[in-house]
């Protein structure tokens, strides 16, 4: 246990708001407690209702706590891509040191470098991803430390949000009690999480097909290169049931989700189901053959909606192929839809650990994986606690002085990052 860590994620969808608790172990990740509740007060990946969607986050967040027995304080939050914007940025500095050998304060350094640069003032910066370092005109350095140089220059990704947007978030997690350790926009981690290291290297798109929208992350050369959002999703199809069927909305997720088939050759005219009329005490009866052609009208637009995006984010060509995921991943032909539609290589991505085998899952173990993996490259894995227990935070008071002054310049650049913002907008 003294090598372990606590995470927990929290992932505000349209659909669903998701808190994972994780326990990560000689890179391994142990779920230990998963909070799920039907969102009220987000549309289309926005916050459209503040109090409401509070209400969602404790609930999900009581859900998780009760599975452990333990309080909930801290979390690395997911912010929809809906605004966001990828830019490439540069930061070069001097090394300090007098044996020019490259510190943990360079790297605080290089990155603060890079993030000296005009942002729009409706704009928030959130993260910025190295791509890569260079020492003394050396490039394609992953991780620099402990060479010997004279000049660190840092090629990254800058991403910028719309200031409305992040603040809401960050309201909604303020007002329900809670305090953020990372932010990260959850197309970026979904695909880290979803695709292998030859997709991300070879140039593959990862898409989350959400219930309020659905969010495109391109990766290449291992490096998220571009991301969008298409305000279509699985409620859309949802919608679409309702009207046609005359059923309640709750009777028409049901359905999509028990019978629903993506794929209208593959659907069966045998599998007959009964549905509740509104205004109606009867029930009409229909094939699973009948809603495929329903719910395929409203993906092949959708699939038609990513390949328009697609070409005018200059996407030419994807070697890698597709790779789908979240809660609409799940529905039976979706893959083999999604082949025909968008012509190339499609993958289903599920996560593996027991009690999130779900699609819907992919972005909330992602932000654990991603906080996880950037804590173990700066070095300030075993510097946070996510749980409120008092043993644990007995032994950090009395760790204190040895470890804040290493990890305070590491961490100025990106994981103080989200509590500055936060404490900006709430002062």
């Amino acid at each position: 246990m003294s090598q372990s860590e606590l995470y927990v994620s929290l992932d505000i969808g349209s659909s669903s708001v998701k808190v994972l608790i994780g326990e990560m172990a000689n890179k391994s990740l142990h779920v230990i407690g998963v909070g799920n509740v039907k969102s009220s007060g987000i549309k289309k990946g926005a916050i459209v209702d503040i109090d409401a969607t509070v209400q969602s986050i404790k609930k999900a967040v009581d859900q998780a706590e009760r599975m452990i027995g333990k309080s909930i304080h801290e979390v690395v939050l997911g912010i929809p891509a809906n605004k966001a914007m990828l830019q490439p940025v540069k930061g070069v500095v001097a090394v300090n040191s007098e044996n020019r050998e490259i510190s943990d304060d360079d790297l605080d350094r290089v990155l603060d470098a890079a993030q000296v640069i005009s942002i729009p003032p409706e704009r928030e910066l959130v993260n910025i991803i190295p791509k890569q370092y260079i020492v003394d005109h050396l490039d394609e350095i992953k991780d620099p430390r402990g060479m010997i140089g004279i000049r660190l220059e840092m090629d990254g990704t800058m991403v910028t949000t719309s200031k409305t947007i992040l603040h809401n978030v960050l309201r909604c997690v303020e007002r329900a009690g809670l305090q953020i350790r990372d932010i990260y926009v959850q197309p970026l981690v979904a695909g880290y999480y979803a695709l292998t290291e030859d997709e991300k290297n070879h140039g593959t798109a990862c898409i989350d097909i959400g219930g309020g929208s659905t969010s495109i992350a391109i990766f290449q050369d291992g490096h998220l290169t571009a991301s969008s959002v298409i305000p279509v999703g699985g409620d859309h199809v949802t919608k679409d049931l309702s009207i046609v069927l005359k059923t309640p909305t709750e009777q028409a997720e049901k359905i999509k989700l028990e019978y629903g088939h993506a794929f209208y050759d593959d659907a069966s005219e045998d599998e007959l189901f009964e549905v509740p009329v509104i205004g109606s005490d009867t029930k009409e009866q229909y094939s699973q053959k009948y809603i495929s052609e329903i719910i395929g009208v409203r993906l092949e637009e959708l699939f038609e909606l990513i390949l328009d995006e697609l070409y005018r984010l200059g996407v030419q060509d994807l070697p890698g192929g597709i790779v789908l995921t979240g809660g609409m991943a799940k529905l039976e032909g979706l893959s083999e839809l999604a082949r025909h539609i968008l012509q190339t290589r499609v993958r289903l991505f599920v996560p593996e650990f027991i009690g999130v085998r779900e699609p819907q899952y992919t972005t909330a173990v992602g932000l654990i994986q991603y906080a996880y993996m950037e804590d173990m490259f700066y070095g300030r894995v075993g510097s946070g606690a996510a749980l409120s227990e008092s043993v644990k935070i007995e032994q950090e008071q009395q760790h204190q002085p040895k470890k804040q002054k290493p990890a305070k310049p590491e961490s100025e650049g990106v994981v103080t990052k989200a509590k500055k913002i936060f404490d900006r907008f709430f002062e």
